[in-house]
């Protein structure tokens, strides 16, 4: 089976040859753990958990090296520090907020099925690294120390911009920056910079200071993975600049001519037709949607495969409809599964779909096959390899909120549809198969009130939402 990855570096759709079959090694750029990931941030991260997932059923668990770091240094997370805890040092109040957004960021993708990386290096815990390698660039005389900076200069290499397909001329032309007088080009970026005694620094040879956002990921990525390796992925919006910039450092402080064999971007994600934006109401986390959101704590399973049903380089548009939809859906695969255990292999044609640049639509689709054919085998084998239980427990969703909020995210055909199963298996005196229904539902935060009938004699089961 031949996979294909369209490669952002040469724009074409390739067959995937690995630098070497026995590790294929592939990073990904991670959060920066200043605040909760938001479902944009999401994105990547369930898209290249797929793609990890693919590599290791092509190539062998053993043979698959994925690297994912942590940014935990920069000056978003000093801002929020200095917000959050006014009265506490500010090397303090920083500790405080990383560890505690980073424990939140790994229980939320944890919740949305993804393995953890082979290795997830914080840039705090590779800062030697980061200063071998601004030596190593000075020394080949791309960077250049001002003013207690060092800035990579851009003119020193030839054919800065090829990632993004843009020339220096054009760049210069666009930047719309004041330029810093220690720059010798308005293009020249930082790699170090002078930390003041209240923010967070290391000492170096240039003085105490710490990192550019750029070189974080150039040097954990070659300490885990090598100055060359195979797939880099990560938004869109980093191919410029950050993907840029990272390409510039590595390549010409190892002397090599790639850096990432293979350059992935997934697209935007707007939420209800709109950009994602605090100002306009729309701004949603990943807490927020396990938690709560359009009156539901929607399941981590839903989330995922919301997510998959748009190709990973398409716009994708988060609605309450699509995700009300994806989980029906789910709910009727993972029900009709029951005890079935998986096929030895996923079936073929869902395996060659995602093996097409990962078209999750097209493997969306054939597991609607497999569920209309009722392979039910075939069907979970194919749901285990892209990151799904096949387990209905893992759907459970809960309704928050009171009044018409949770009246409106109900889904009651849902739950009568689990009633009647459940009256159905007390007539049988399924007794086991009735309380498993009943946990369900009361998992899903619905009461149920057992009545007899005075005409029939029969046991009538109304319900609510739990308030």
């Amino acid at each position: 089976m031949v996979l294909k990855l369209y490669n952002t570096r040469t724009r074409t759709k390739e067959e995937f040859t690995p630098l070497s079959s026995d590790n294929v090694r592939m990073y990904v750029c991670g959060p920066t753990v200043y605040d909760y990931a938001h479902i944009g941030n999401a994105r990547p991260i369930i898209i290249f958990d797929v793609l990890f997932r693919l590599l290791r059923h092509v190539y062998g668990d053993d043979h698959v090296t994925y690297a994912r770091n942590i940014t935990d240094v920069d000056d978003k997370i000093n801002t929020r520090a200095a917000e959050q805890y006014p009265d506490m040092a500010l090397n303090e109040a920083i500790r405080k907020v990383t560890e505690g957004t980073a424990a939140q960021f790994h229980a939320d993708v944890a919740a949305l099925g993804c393995l953890p990386p082979t290795h997830e290096p914080r840039a705090t815990e590779t800062i030697a690294e980061m200063i071998a390698l601004i030596e190593k660039l000075i020394e080949r005389g791309h960077a250049y120390a001002a003013d207690g900076h060092v800035l990579f200069e851009v003119s020193s290499m030839s054919d800065y911009g090829q990632l993004a397909r843009r020339s220096l001329e054009e760049m210069r032309a666009g930047a719309r920056v004041e330029v810093a007088p220690y720059k010798r080009d308005a293009m020249d970026f930082v790699l170090w910079k002078p930390s003041s005694e209240e923010e967070p620094g290391w000492d170096s040879p240039w003085g105490r200071g710490r990192p550019g956002w750029h070189i974080e990921c150039s040097a954990m990525s070659a300490k885990f993975l090598g100055e060359t390796f195979d797939i880099h992925g990560g938004g869109v919006d980093l191919v410029f600049p950050h993907h840029e910039n990272e390409v510039a450092q590595s390549r010409c402080a190892h002397g090599t001519e790639i850096m990432a064999n293979v350059w992935m971007h997934n697209g935007f994600l707007q939420v209800e037709g709109q950009k994602m934006s605090k100002s306009l109401g729309n701004f949603v986390t990943i807490n927020e949607l396990l938690t709560g959101w359009k009156g539901y704590a929607w399941p981590g399973e839903a989330l995922r495969f919301n997510m998959l049903r748009t190709q990973y380089r398409q716009p994708i548009d988060w609605t309450f409809d699509a995700l009300d939809e994806t989980h029906k859906t789910l709910w009727d695969w993972y029900g009709a599964l029951g005890d079935v255990q998986p096929a030895d292999a996923p079936p073929a044609a869902f395996v060659e779909a995602l093996c097409d640049d990962l078209n999750t639509p097209q493997a969306i689709a054939e597991l609607h096959k497999l569920y209309a054919a009722k392979d039910y085998a075939g069907l979970l084998a194919a749901l285990r390899l892209a990151g799904f239980s096949g387990r209905r427990e893992a759907l459970a969703r809960q309704t928050v909120g009171e009044g018409d909020d949770a009246a409106l995210a109900l889904d009651a055909d849902t739950v009568e549809t689990l009633i009647a199963a459940r009256i159905a298996a007390r007539k049988a005196k399924n007794w086991a198969e009735a309380d498993r229904i009943r946990d369900e539902l009361v998992a899903m935060g619905i009461v149920l009130m057992d009545a007899k009938d005075p005409e029939t004699g029969e046991i009538v089961t109304t319900w609510e939402v739990a308030r």
